[in-house]
């Protein structure tokens, strides 16, 4: 007995695929009884080319759905009074082989209780790659059809098995078990209507098979975006994951649905999270917006739940089987981070493919019979890796750096302070308090804000299980590997970008393993300097990022924009100046382009890049300048991070990169500044030198002008910071020096072997004599903070602000000092917070008093700031002791030292006055920092997308 089939055609602008869809149609080998064809509001010639094929053509309207129109195709068979056996569902991009309607009737034939038959689904046009053999969903809404990734079709599926549903481009059903169960769902207008429907078809105990000898070839139209519909609109994703979301609510048994919504809200979350990591912050968006669209109408869930309750012999069990393993979205998720590491890689070797290509242009021809450096390293390569390791001269030195590094910086392992270097709070949660306080309770109370570094500090303690104390010391432990790294990584971009052949390996041993030295022979380092230290680690891969502005592609200029802003912003958060020196550089570069090439400037990809990069950084530092700005505190930007006095520079010190009496021999220094200015010899390579002076000369006049003010605090006179510019000035010196030993090594003069000969010994002890120096040097950041406040005074303080101790300190004759401390005592970014807190001229005033004529008033004015002891640590001026000792209110307290005096306030302490206002300016930037700094580092990533990484 031959089955009737009604063929039904759903089109909606298909007029490029319908002629071979039509044609695919007409070639079945298998009878068609009638064909249906439904047409939604075509702008195209899609309905004509149907009414050309079939005649009678069902013209509605663009809105209509998918389920709608396949409702419609129902009623119009029902009009022409015909009762197909089964009714065989077609998208208009999707182009049946002429042996697929056979082959589904013949299992259907072979197997009377199959009710949906589906064929096996091979891309259109490529024809070879499959795309689906039935499809079912996962516990997070992911449509799974069991393929690998473009996996082409070798007939390694090919067997006919249940599954839970098929796909609508291709469906072969039962005429009476599409109506028996309503048709597709409407709420599913465009996507995700051929799982539910296989899933309501699976629990009314019908059959679903996928037949793989029956092939249809699918475009994907809508999923793929080339088609957009008013049911798709611009955003497929958000309804395609809005289908998956609502069809497991949906049809999942009442006791897991509770489960259910708990767990697609965390999914959904980490999918977000997921988008976001690969640049795809629509589609972030969309996965959220489909989530609120049906947890805010929890309606539309119920009544589809009713309906499939309320289906004749419906039981959810019987779909249980069907549906995806648990285990499958853990896969996807390790997927997941080995399709992100295979993007940065990929995105690396792009990037350096296309560097090579560019140089390989500027190269003369004699150069491309030449072995690139690199290229050495892979003489070994059937050898094993630990046996090309050991072969490696220069990766064995490499690796004796980093050894030795980690030795000489024994001292870090473990809470540090000293010299300039604060000791950590005892919590991550005290940074972030810090950062988000409007008032702080520090001394008599301030409004400065946290400084800029306390955040990414914050957001490290917290990554290393919220110890500050840990976050410390990987910074000073990590400073110099990761320096080196990015060094070497640096160096090696430039050395192909000045001469085809690049930088030998030697060369950059050197270059990498002396830029690394400089926070350590500076004396930053042994002087916990944590700003310099870091900023030193920093500039390397700053620099490496703003190589992207020489791009050729536009579109990589505005990518790099984003990595430097925010390397930019971090930099300058652990040391201000950089900012002003990137600034100035700016301006610089900009007028020599447009003295140079006049119209480069012109054109927005080629100055917007730098200008974006430039911009970010008050926009991410906004909570701290702004408000500094506001509360007097700007001299802030100009000084270097840390306890004061900080080191002094004078012209030598910046000459040698050393900060006075800290740093390892002047002589070494002077040497590198000599290897830069001897760079400028070979031919090949002066303009790139010249390039490196530039930023040197731009550091060193910044410094001069910078040299001459001298910023005046509360309790100290200090010079502005220039660490900062140390560090660039000698990173311009390290590359300087290293590019000129490339061109070295290409110059043909006669004296080049013993001139290279005689600066190899010579260069090589600039990082030897400074590895030796840092390993056998004293750093201050292992003497610790000395307090000289009694033990349980400040066991005391802990217990609350309002148990403050008052320090005073000096003589009546040279003159009186005084210190408020409050909790643990000043820790790291509180002595910033202090340091540019402005003089409290009502306390001074009163401690004033309390030093010549202290009356009951003063003392009660004491408890009321919240100070319950006051302390003259050793040595006591005796005159001042006298006074207090006299003092009504003061009750003597025992000290540490004979010549401490110390004595408690006998009065009702109050904290109150340590309370502020709320700054609703700061919040905001808080809230404009934070989404900032959210978009820029997803900008920043790689991405999954091929499409996207062009953009």
């Amino acid at each position: 007995m031959v089955s009737s089939v009604a063929a039904l055609l759903v089109s909606h602008d298909g007029g490029r695929w319908l002629p071979a869809v039509i044609d695919g149609i007409r070639a079945q080998r298998a009878p068609i009884s009638t064909v249906v064809a439904v047409d939604t509001g075509s702008k195209d010639d899609s309905a004509d080319l149907l009414a050309n094929a079939f005649g009678d053509v069902l013209r509605v309207s663009g809105a209509t759905s998918f389920p709608a129109a396949v409702a419609l195709g129902l009623d119009r068979l029902r009009e022409r009074q015909e009762a197909p056996e089964w009714v065989w569902i077609l998208h208009d991009d999707a182009n049946p082989d002429p042996g697929a309607l056979a082959a589904l009737l013949e299992v259907a034939a072979a197997d009377p209780d199959a009710d949906v038959l589906g064929p096996k689904l091979r891309e259109w046009p490529s024809l070879k790659r499959l795309l689906e053999l039935g499809v079912t969903l996962s516990g997070t809404g992911r449509r799974e059809t069991g393929l690998e990734r473009g996996e082409y079709d070798q007939g390694q599926h090919d067997e006919v098995r249940q599954v839970l549903a098929v796909n609508t481009a291709g469906m072969l059903v039962r005429r009476s078990v599409l109506e028996s169960l309503g048709g597709l769902d409407e709420q599913l207008p465009i996507f995700g209507n051929d799982i539910d429907f296989g899933w309501r078809a699976a629990a009314a105990g019908h059959r679903t098979l996928i037949v793989p000898d029956a092939v249809v070839f699918h475009a994907e139209a809508a999923h793929r975006g080339v088609r957009r519909t008013p049911l798709t609109g611009r955003h497929t994703h958000y309804q395609e994951r809005r289908a998956a979301l609502f069809t497991l609510l949906a049809n999942a048994p009442g006791r897991k649905l509770p489960w259910l919504v708990v767990r697609l809200a965390l999914g959904t979350v980490l999918r977000m999270i997921g988008f976001l990591v690969v640049r795809a912050v629509g589609e972030a968006l969309d996965d959220l917006a489909a989530l609120l669209s049906l947890y805010s109408h929890p309606g539309e869930v119920r009544r589809a739940r009713r309906v499939r309750r309320e289906q004749p012999g419906a039981d959810p069990r019987r779909a249980a089987p069907l549906l995806s393993p648990w285990w499958v979205p853990y896969r996807h998720g390790l997927d997941f981070v080995g399709d992100l590491a295979a993007a940065a890689t990929n995105q690396a070797q792009d990037v350096a493919e296309r560097r090579r290509a560019a140089a390989a242009e500027r190269a003369p021809a004699s150069y491309a019979s030449r072995p690139r450096p690199e290229d050495e390293d892979l003489i070994a390569e059937d050898s094993g890796l630990l046996a090309r390791f050991l072969t490696n001269p220069v990766a064995l030195l490499t690796a004796l750096v980093v050894v030795v590094a980690l030795v000489a910086t024994r001292t870090a392992y473990g809470s540090i302070a000293g010299g300039g270097l604060s000791p950590a709070p005892p919590d991550a949660g005290d940074w972030w308090r810090l950062q988000v306080e409007t008032w702080h309770p520090l001394g008599t109370g301030t409004a400065v804000p946290a400084p800029a570094y306390v955040l990414p500090m914050a957001l490290l303690a917290t990554l290393l299980g919220g110890s500050p104390s840990a976050a410390v010391s990987v910074v000073f432990v990590a400073a110099v590997p990761l320096g080196l790294w990015g060094a070497w990584r640096f160096l090696r971009v430039v050395g192909r970008l000045v001469v085809f052949t690049g930088a030998s390996r030697w060369v950059l041993l050197w270059g990498a393993t002396t830029w690394s030295l400089v926070p350590a022979a500076s004396g930053a380092w042994g002087d916990g300097r944590l700003g310099l230290v870091v900023v030193a680690a920093l500039l390397p891969w700053l620099a490496h990022a703003a190589l992207g502005f020489a791009e050729p592609a536009p579109a990589r200029r505005w990518r790099a924009a984003w990595r430097v802003g925010l390397l930019l912003a971090v930099a300058s958060a652990f040391a201000p100046v950089l900012w002003l020196l990137a600034a100035v550089l700016g301006l610089v570069v900009t007028a020599a382009a447009a003295l140079v090439v006049r119209g480069a400037v012109r054109d927005r990809s080629v100055w917007g890049p730098p200008a974006v990069a430039l911009g970010l950084g008050p926009v991410l530092l906004s909570p701290w300048w702004v408000p500094a700005v506001q509360r007097s505190a700007a001299e802030g930007m100009l000084l270097d991070t840390g306890r004061l006095p900080t080191p002094t520079v004078d012209t030598l010190d910046l000459l040698s990169g050393r900060f006075d009496g800290l740093g390892a021999p002047w002589w070494l220094g002077v040497v590198l500044a000599a290897l830069a200015v001897l760079a400028l010899l070979p031919r090949a390579t002066r303009i790139p030198v010249l390039v490196c002076w530039v930023v040197a000369l731009v550091a060193a006049v910044l410094a001069a002008v910078l040299g001459v003010f001298t910023v005046d605090l509360a309790a100290i006179s200090v010079g502005a910071g220039l660490g900062a510019l140390l560090l660039v000035l000698q990173g311009a010196f390290v590359v300087a020096a290293s590019i000129g030993a490339v061109g070295l090594g290409v110059e043909t003069v006669p004296w080049r072997r013993v001139v290279s000969g005689v600066l190899v010994v010579v260069a090589a002890a600039v990082p030897v004599g400074g590895l030796v120096w840092w390993v056998g040097s004293d750093p201050a950041i292992d003497d610790g903070i000395e307090t000289d406040i009694p033990v349980y005074m400040v066991q005391s303080a802990e217990e609350g602000p309002e148990h403050g101790i008052l320090a005073i300190r000096g003589s009546v004759d040279e003159g009186l000092t005084y210190t408020v401390r409050r909790g643990d005592g000043i820790t790291l970014g509180e002595d910033e917070v202090i340091n540019l807190t402005s003089e409290d001229e009502r306390f001074s005033a009163e401690v004033q008093a309390l030093v010549s004529r202290p009356t009951p008033d003063v003392v009660d004015a004491l408890g009321s700031s919240g100070i319950e002891y006051v302390v003259l640590p050793s040595p006591a001026d005796g005159d001042v002791a006298a006074v207090l000792d006299a003092a009504s209110g003061l009750v003597q307290a025992s000290a540490e030292e004979r010549t401490t005096r110390a004595w408690q306030v006998d009065r009702p302490l109050d904290g109150s006055l340590l309370e502020g206002p709320v700054s609703w300016l700061r919040i905001v930037l808080l809230v404009v920092q934070g989404a900032t700094a959210l978009v820029v580092v997803v900008l920043c990533l790689p991405t999954t997308n091929p499409r996207r990484a062009e953009r």
